[in-house]
């Protein structure tokens, strides 16, 4: 399972984020949106996002560790 962690430089809550990531053991790449226009137009105003690469789908940010588990978790059933 692939999962990106979107955000940008000087980005606080990407830093929030990826600790709750480490906190569950969840290993994820992080990718700066400012490298990428579409995901800059898509995402600049949801970062941090927890983006799941196969299916697409992707988690925006406020969650907490059951949403993000719930959605781990629903990424191996599509």
């Amino acid at each position: 399972m692939r999962l990106l962690l979107l955000g940008t430089d000087g980005c606080h809550l990407c830093e929030d984020a990826q600790t709750l990531l480490n906190d569950n053991n969840i290993t994820v790449e992080y990718v700066d949106i400012a490298q990428h226009e579409e995901w800059q137009t898509q995402f600049a105003l949801l970062i941090p996002v927890l983006y799941h690469v196969e299916t697409q789908r992707y988690l925006n940010w406020r969650f907490d560790s059951p949403a993000l588990l719930s959605f781990i978790e629903s990424l191996k059933h599509d």
